[in-house]
């Protein structure tokens, strides 16, 4: 069994990358360990060595068809892509990516709204090894041309961003990096290629942390990177000199939740939007970072641009401080305090974005709550939320 060019999206998320010699007649692919592959005598050895090792058993680090099966079906959901290569997190992927196109001298754009672990890559590692890192406003569109300098090699993209969700002009920015030779990597765990299809649009390196909505179950750390056509080989390489793979043990727990992705994430989605609306109505709020929201910065991208939407947003409080956003975090009975998100469970989470912004300062009313919204009843979730916020005003008083 596999996808087809002509399967909606809820059947390719079923399908893909079943193929019947990995599968052999059942319905997942067995988990194959390996690290020692045997060969019948030293002229097959030899040649194995001078051919290409894509989707062939060569070494396990190079994969068996467990990780091949998850891989192959993360590209079918890309539509122009030509392959994905898996790596032991979402960090792991970032890094990867980033290393495998940047070299000294190199100068890297990049969003000041990313996840933090990436801003600590930028800011150290490859400071280290003499990358210049140059942050943008994620709202600055088209006018990122006037960043790029003869240095710039490549512009990394987060939309949203993971802690304040502002919604980037994405065909803006891609056009700015065609045009000027630059080559484009996006953080799309957020939106995934469900509801934001990324190398259709024309980035050249799509990155998932499968922690999150690919996994969904929250036990599994797992990343990948799907590549445009002709991108794939120098990718490739960059992993296999770092070392970079994933379990098959894990790769099968990600196929596992893939195949239902496309009905948690609307699930979760739907949730978050209604949740979302109810907060944007409370005078404990000041405001709710949602994209679907119109009130969101990038609203207006996010309709143009997006089939939907995640099951995780922020909200800014109304005043407080530390121990007032705890009152309203630590009493909750349904939502997890907790790192990651993605799984069936929801979770709280503060965070503070001013200690991480350097081109536009963040400013807002109150601290900020992130929220992950899981699989439970919204009216549940909304009535731990209702009284999570009458803490907040008591400890106000």
């Amino acid at each position: 069994m596999s996808a087809s060019d002509d399967d909606k999206q809820a059947t390719r998320i079923v399908t893909a990358g079943r193929r019947p010699e990995w599968t052999q007649g059942i319905v997942n692919p067995p988990v194959w360990r390996a690290s020692t592959i045997l060969y019948d005598s030293v002229g097959d050895l030899r040649a194995a060595g001078g051919r290409d090792s894509h989707h062939r058993l060569f070494y396990g680090r190079r994969g068996t068809p467990t990780q091949w099966s998850l891989a192959d079906a993360l590209t079918e959901l890309e539509p122009g892509a030509e392959a994905t290569l898996l790596y032991p997190s979402g960090v792991a992927a970032v890094s990867s990516a980033l290393l495998s196109v940047l070299s000294p001298g190199d100068e890297l754009l990049l969003a000041d709204s990313v996840y933090d672990p990436t801003r600590g890559f930028a800011d150290q590692f490859l400071k280290r090894f003499g990358v210049t890192t140059t942050y943008y406003d994620p709202m600055i569109g088209e006018g990122i041309a006037s960043l790029v300098t003869d240095r710039t090699r490549a512009v990394f993209l987060e939309s949203p961003g993971s802690l304040t969700f502002e919604v980037q002009d994405i065909p803006a920015i891609l056009g700015v990096a065609r045009d000027k030779g630059l080559v484009t990597l996006m953080d799309n765990t957020w939106a995934t290629p469900l509801l934001f299809p990324a190398i259709a649009a024309g980035v050249d390196y799509s990155i998932l942390a499968c922690t999150k909505y690919v996994v969904g179950h929250s036990d599994v750390m797992l990343g990948s990177v799907t590549a445009a056509k002709g991108k794939y080989a120098e990718l490739r390489k960059g992993a296999y000199h770092l070392g970079q793979t994933a379990s098959p043990d894990d790769a099968w727990l990600g196929a596992r939740g893939l195949r239902t992705m496309d009905v948690r994430l609307r699930a979760q989605g739907h949730a978050a939007m209604h949740i979302a609306q109810w907060l944007d109505r409370r005078p404990e709020v000041a405001r709710v970072l949602h994209p679907g929201l119109p009130s969101c910065p990038g609203h207006e991208f996010f309709v143009r641009d997006f089939k939907g939407s995640s099951g995780l947003f922020s909200i800014v409080l109304n005043g407080g401080g530390e121990r007032e956003r705890a009152a309203l975090i630590d009493g909750l009975r349904l939502f997890g305090i907790g790192f990651s998100w993605g799984g069936y469970e929801s979770l709280a989470l503060p965070v503070d974005p001013q200690k991480i912004r350097t081109v536009v300062p963040w400013e807002a009313e109150g601290p900020v709550v992130r929220l992950q919204i899981g699989l439970e009843d919204p009216d549940d979730l909304i009535a731990d939320l209702d009284a999570g916020l009458m803490r907040f005003r008591e400890a106000l008083a």
